[in-house]
């Protein structure tokens, strides 16, 4: 269980979270949704400690994160920022290797090659893990990283709009991966996505921030409805029901 309690972030005099306290439930995909400059990325570096509060506490399983020495805290929680950009010449497969790190210290073991395969393999990147990084598309490198965070095999996944840089077809893949791990091998994944709908259909909880308050927090199916949204992004965004999940027609609006 990852707790939030009362974080602040100021940049400047402009305070980007404002007095944020949630609670995440275990083995859940849980969304951070809302406008930009609602302080969804800065909320999640807070909790993957890439950010110092100015006021609050994250605890992981009831411990401080600040206390956890950062080996333990990255067996624990894999974190995927934003925008990744490496200068060093890696392929594939060594790019996911690193996420072997803190368990390995670069010495392989077989349980590190299997974990590595494993990744490679959930991420169709079988043919090419031998490509270097600078030759991929954007989507390739993005699904590259993503298999770096999945090797890593921690109990706490934490995104940052990872599906930037996706077509339809990849976007969908990652997400079902996420669903599977969090279904079949009981993950925490927390991620910030842009468009609501993946939000609706994959997330078993939604967080909905705006100017750096959390507006909206609770099982997907109470958050997914017009007046919810509304007050979230300002707009009227019509509902509909297909296959039993819940599409945001916001596209159209009034």
């Amino acid at each position: 269980m990852v707790e939030i309690k009362g974080l602040t972030k100021k940049f400047g005099n402009k305070s980007i979270i404002k007095d944020v306290s949630v609670k995440i439930k275990p083995n859940k995909i849980t969304s951070f949704i809302g406008p930009n400059g609602a302080g969804k990325s800065t909320l999640l570096s807070m909790v993957s400690r890439l950010l110092d509060a100015d006021t609050g506490e994250v605890l992981l399983d009831k411990n401080n994160i600040k206390n956890m020495k950062s080996n333990e805290f990255a067996k624990r929680v894999a974190i995927l920022k934003q925008s990744n950009y490496l200068n060093v010449k890696l392929t594939i497969r060594q790019l996911v290797s690193f996420g072997r790190y803190p368990y390995s210290k670069g010495r392989l073991n077989e349980k590190d090659l299997k974990l590595i395969d494993q990744a490679i393999e959930y991420l169709n990147l079988i043919d090419i893990q031998h490509k270097f990084l600078d030759e991929l598309s954007g989507g390739q490198r993005q699904r590259a990283f993503i298999a770096m965070v999945i090797a890593q095999d921690t109990e706490y996944i934490l995104l940052d709009e990872p599906l930037n840089n996706l077509d339809m077809k990849h976007s969908v893949q990652i997400m079902k991966i996420l669903r599977k791990l969090v279904d079949e091998l009981g993950k925490t994944v927390i991620v910030v996505l842009h468009d609501i709908n993946f939000a609706s259909v994959y997330s078993d909880r939604i967080v909905a921030l705006k100017d750096g308050r959390v507006v909206k927090d609770g099982p997907t199916h109470e958050i997914i409805n017009s007046d919810s949204l509304n007050e979230v992004y300002d707009m009227h965004i019509p509902v509909h029901m297909q296959d039993g999940c819940r599409f945001c027609v916001y596209f159209n609006s009034h």
